[in-house]
């Protein structure tokens, strides 16, 4: 069965975050603004979704013995620049842009202090000051060049593959809130898909955050399930993966219902779409 090879250091999968950092980005999630509410931006939700999302990573690698390298992560931003916004360290020997989740873990940009919910052990929780690692900031600049941004994850993922041949495919998980600006994207999407592991194609997944106060949409199995006078969110699902088995098991584990035809897209997401939608697409299969 395809999308069923196991994780390990030998065999490890990639995780590539496109991360859109136009000025659009800037806005508030649909509705803040008419509300008043002093909510932050869409670039901030997204880097501090992604950096705890990051840190998930490392922790489900911890073992006694150190961070194991089960995962390879890349986060390419396109807006002003399209460019990698972490960078391997000096002992890293990488041509990919995916990095060793061991050497992620050693070299965050920096620690920050944030609120987070605590468990007390008693089975409450409390608000507590935590230190957090950071590997990148929020930026919202110019225009959305997505296309170039799945055009050089097209180019990491394949070096990637070529040296992982019997891998677990890549996962690339991209996340706009509005249309490219520099050409179509579906056929760089097609591209992206094509490359291959053993194992089977790349998993491209995409993430619409919310410009509007209308429902998300979260992973759906049919274009009539999108809103209809949108022909943008069409494009965006026609661009998604149909979700594999361990990633649909995941998925219902959360409460949604999804089939064979389930594609990893969510339209319209919501600070809480964006962050259940990332946890699934990041669940690929057992660890060794």
């Amino acid at each position: 069965m395809a999308y069923s090879a196991e994780i390990s250091r030998e065999q490890p999968t990639a995780f590539l975050f496109l991360l859109d950092q136009s000025a659009s980005m800037q806005d508030r999630f649909g509705g803040a603004e008419q509300k008043g509410d002093a909510a932050p931006s869409k670039a901030r939700v997204l880097s501090d979704t992604v950096n705890r999302l990051m840190q998930n990573l490392v922790l489900r690698c911890a073992k006694e013995d150190g961070v194991r390298d089960y995962f390879h992560i890349g986060v390419i931003g396109y807006g002003e620049r399209v460019q990698p916004l972490i960078e391997p360290g000096e002992s890293v020997q990488n041509s990919t842009g995916l990095i060793p989740i061991s050497h992620l873990a050693e070299r965050p940009k920096r620690m920050d202090e944030r609120l987070r919910e605590v468990d007390t052990g008693d089975g409450r929780t409390e608000e507590k000051r935590v230190k957090v690692p950071v590997w990148f900031d929020p930026h919202a600049k110019n225009g959305t060049p997505m296309c170039q941004a799945l055009d050089l994850a097209a180019q990491s993922v394949r070096t990637w593959i070529d040296q992982h041949p019997h891998s677990f495919p890549p996962v690339v998980l991209n996340v706009t809130d509005g249309e490219a600006t520099d050409g179509e994207p579906l056929r760089y999407a097609q591209q992206l898909r094509s490359f291959a592991t053993d194992d089977g194609e790349v998993l491209l997944f995409n993430v619409h955050l919310s410009s509007s106060e209308a429902p998300s949409v979260e992973l759906p199995s049919a274009p009539g399930e999108l809103p209809r006078t949108d022909e943008y969110a069409e494009t965006l699902y026609q661009m998604s993966s149909t979700l594999p088995f361990s990633m649909r098991a995941a998925a219902e584990q959360e409460g949604y219902t999804v089939n064979l035809d389930t594609r990893g897209f969510v339209f319209n997401a919501d600070p809480v779409a964006l962050v259940r939608f990332l946890e699934i697409g990041t669940r690929p299969s057992n660890l060794r």
